[in-house]
């Protein structure tokens, strides 16, 4: 397991350095950036390596022995010199990508020298680094990375970045949903998941914990959210973390996380090839913890619950089916004619909840919903859908801040309800037609749920960002956080 250390000077971040990365736009490295921040002994090799790689798309890195006084090892990584509209500025991306190209190896300490183009950038660039740092291994070999790895920023013209105080807790919730997503169903059933939540919110003055376990679902009208858990051994819950602040709050703030802990499709099984990595589809729940856990921890001044809808969508004898008809906790009635779209069913309710139990004035949930997400918006970007066009556009800008990239979906309810058209019920769980914008009608079902109260609202699919290469990205954390620290009035106005 590496400590990630946020470092404020250069210096102290190559201080017993074993390996060094340097990681700068390709035209600031052809015009010796490196040489501003880093001792001048070190230049000539740094020198070589800058005039060698080639950034491509993404970024690429090269590496060598270090010289006389230098780690051992010494990399520089080529960023690219622009990036496309829809991008980050930040280039966290090209931060993750060409870090995760270095073989750290197990050495004493790593130090990663990045170029911000900005002192507000510092945030993506240790989330982008955080990631290739991962919490999760199971393996008994070696190379599980470095002791330490240190983070150390400077500006174009070799001032050194501050660290923003949010910067760190934001990085520890960041790996802490990442390792909740590695670890696989056996050790991480929705018990677990609940006592991993309280764990991490024990020290935290002013936050509370409760859970809704089982049966007891059924007597709040959480109906959906009990469906689809009841085969599993381990029961369903819906686990809530609220935070108030030391003064009256500014508004009520609800975070709702798909939390499902495996998802094998139920009685509409998976296949092999579709049921692999399922363990992710939890990723929302574990990104609304760490979005939870970031502003309870830099003292909002919003209330925030954390709403962790929790289910293992399992095969038994309790298994809910096909022509099953649900009443979920908004009272409506839902035709199942897809038990592998489970997970609207959960976030439903956890909205409704939301809205209507705890009054909030805005929801955001976040979901690994749909496979149609990937083909939406690919496995970088997230898609967000919302009622609101101020939300729709702090959202984006959030997600450009943090590095954690979102892109609008398409909100049209009078296009997307007939979707779920049935003929004994409110409407079915999902679409008739698959062809018509599924991301967006999978969004569309949760709203249906809160339609009736106008309630401001965000729907975030992170079907493609939160587990990529085998590995859980602690995604939507920093977003959700982000979104929530910038709210204005004025975003909330239909």
């Amino acid at each position: 397991m590496t400590d990630i250390q946020l470092n404020r000077k250069v210096s102290a971040a190559l201080r017993g350095a074993d390996t060094l990365v340097v990681l700068a736009p390709k035209a600031a490295l052809a015009e010796g950036w490196h040489r501003k921040v880093l001792p001048a002994a070190w230049a000539p090799a740094l020198d070589r390596l800058a005039e060698d790689v080639k950034p491509g798309d993404l970024g690429a890195v090269v590496g060598t022995y270090g010289p006389p006084g230098a780690p051992r090892r010494i990399f520089v990584g080529a960023l690219p010199d622009r990036v496309a509209r829809h991008n980050s500025p930040t280039r966290a991306e090209s931060i993750r990508h060409c870090l995760s190209q270095v073989n750290l190896g197990g050495g004493r300490k790593a130090a990663v020298v990045v170029r911000l183009e900005a002192p507000e950038h510092h945030l993506a660039a240790a989330v982008a680094a955080a990631r290739c740092f991962p919490l999760f291994r199971a393996s008994t070999g070696g190379n599980g990375g470095p002791r330490r790895a240190a983070l150390a920023a400077a500006l174009p013209d070799g001032t050194e970045v501050r660290p923003a105080p949010e910067a760190g807790v934001t990085v520890e919730a960041v790996r802490l949903a990442a390792r909740l997503v590695d670890t696989p169903a056996q050790e991480m059933r929705t018990a677990d998941l609940e006592a991993e939540a309280r764990r991490a919110a024990k020290d935290l003055p002013r936050v509370r914990v409760t859970s809704i376990v089982g049966d007891r679902l059924l007597a709040r009208k959480l109906g959906g959210l009990h469906a689809v858990g009841r085969a599993a051994t381990v029961p369903p819950r819906l686990t809530v973390l609220e935070y108030r602040p030391a003064r009256k709050p500014r508004r009520t703030v609800a975070l709702v996380g798909k939390g499902m802990i495996y998802d094998t499709g139920g009685l509409n099984i998976k296949t092999q090839g579709h049921m692999s990595n399922m363990k992710c589809d939890m990723g929302g729940a574990a990104a609304v913890l760490g979005a939870f856990l970031t502003l309870a921890r830099t003292r909002s001044p919003d209330r925030i619950y954390a709403l962790l809808c929790l289910a293992e969508n399992a095969v038994g004898p309790e298994s809910y089916r096909p022509d099953d008809i649900l009443r979920l906790h908004s009272g409506k009635t839902v035709e199942i004619n897809n038990t592998d779209a489970e997970g609207r069913l959960v976030l439903a309710d956890g909205v409704s909840y939301a809205a209507r139990n705890l009054k909030a004035d805005l929801v955001i949930d976040a979901a690994t919903l749909t496979g149609a997400a990937l083909i939406t918006s690919g496995e970088i970007v997230s898609c967000v859908a919302t009622n609101r066009n101020g939300l729709e556009a702090l959202a984006v800008r959030a997600g450009r801040r943090t590095g954690d990239l979102t892109h609008p979906l398409l909100f049209i309810p009078e296009f997307f309800k007939k979707e779920f058209a049935s003929k004994v019920a409110d409407m079915r769980n999902s679409v008739k037609n698959r062809m018509n914008a599924p991301s967006s009608c999978a969004g569309q079902f949760v709203y249906n749920h809160i339609e009736d109260l106008d309630r401001p609202w965000i729907h975030l699919d992170i079907a493609g960002p939160a587990f990529r290469d085998g590995r859980g990205t602690g995604y939507g954390v920093a977003l959700i956080a982000e979104i929530v620290k910038r709210i204005e009035p004025e975003h909330l106005e239909a």
